[in-house]
């Protein structure tokens, strides 16, 4: 009871009859209760009983559509803004390349939780990703909106809900909104792969707000059967303002190239179905292709390898790691022979 003591006298640190008060005020703020036995002579004992289901923990709060859920704090590792072409192809390759160059399985929170979620803001110029690591597993979850940590009473969910897969608990905010809170790794697990077969290949991009700046952007063609390498690259042309279109080895690149004509090539040498040079070869053997710039980005820094590659009509060649300084600058220079040409080329017209 408050204001009660068995003390005989006030010292700094008890004596005031309000400390064992505290204590049971928040005990029955977690729905629990103390029982007390006492021994003449012996002291008292004091048993605090909380409800097993009931824990105070931090969660991470975002949204997915209209609806807000948590996630434990101890599972992210870290939040992420990305780019919208980024975004398009972790959507279209289930897996998002981190800035240590590791891959973690790709997924929208809207079709890994079973909602509806929001068109990507064609406005913004940044997505929010989660990256969540538990048991040396990750993955990444792209959320609409980041809400901030919260403290928050998990409450028990009941012997129906308890045996889902990846909830791990539900809590009630102080506006009275019940909110889950999943474990999305352990989601993954089980409904991981029909998640990635079935979610959208892509959320909608600024691509039709800026439909015309894309046009005049210059397309890259990157050819690399590691996705690694393809999305370093990816990301950073795509930071510099260029278009980039991938492809995993050269007979994927030659079915690019049906489609669209790029202002360069860059390509590694080996690689399954169809290596750099035969990609090189079949390039060349094509008179719309015979001034299409190749470069090739390789890890085979040999004389042998360079001259051969150079016999078959390649531009340039760097070795791995190369410069970025450098093979921004090829492209640059490659843009401005581009438009260079292009006002002759009306010039004569007129």
């Amino acid at each position: 009871m408050p204001g009660f003591t068995t003390a005989t006298q006030v010292t700094e640190l008890a004596g005031r009859g309000i400390g064992l008060d505290v204590v049971l005020s928040e005990v029955n703020a977690l729905a629990g209760r103390i029982e007390t036995q006492s021994e003449e002579g012996q002291g008292t004992r004091f048993k605090l009983v909380l409800p097993l289901t009931t824990a105070v923990t931090q969660v991470l709060m975002f949204r997915a559509g209209v609806a807000r859920f948590g996630i434990p704090a101890g599972l992210v590792e870290t939040v992420i803004r990305v780019l919208p072409k980024m975004l398009e192809s972790d959507y279209a390759d289930g897996q998002l390349i981190t800035e240590q160059g590791h891959g973690v399985p790709f997924y929208g929170s809207g079709p890994l939780l079973q909602i509806k979620q929001d068109p990507a803001d064609p406005k913004a110029k940044t997505h929010p990703v989660l990256i969540l690591r538990s048991a040396g597993q990750g993955l990444a979850l792209h959320v609409d909106e980041v809400l901030g940590n919260r403290e928050v009473v998990v409450k028990n969910m009941g012997p129906q809900l308890s045996r889902l897969p990846g909830l791990a608990g539900i809590t009630v905010l102080p506006s009275g909104e019940t909110t889950l809170i999943y474990n999305p790794i352990a989601l993954a697990k089980v409904y991981g792969d029909a998640v990635r077969k079935t979610q959208a290949m892509a959320p909608q991009s600024d691509t039709t707000a800026s439909a015309s700046q894309e046009t005049q952007a210059p397309l890259i063609l990157v050819v690399d059967d590691a996705l690694t390498v393809r999305r370093v690259i990816q990301r950073l042309l795509l930071r510099e303002g260029y278009r980039v279109a991938l492809a995993n080895d050269g007979v994927h690149a030659l079915q690019v190239l049906e489609q669209q004509r790029p202002l360069m090539v860059l390509s590694d040498i080996e690689m399954p179905r169809m290596d750099g040079f035969e990609l090189a070869r079949s390039i060349r053997s094509r008179p719309e292709y015979a001034d299409l710039p190749i470069v090739m980005i390789t890890s085979r820094t040999a004389q042998k390898h360079r001259d051969h590659a150079m016999s078959l009509g390649v531009n340039h060649y760097l070795g791995k790691p190369y410069s970025e300084s450098e093979l921004l600058g090829l492209i640059r220079d490659q843009v401005q022979a581009t438009g260079n040409a292009a006002v002759l080329h009306q010039a004569l017209n007129v």
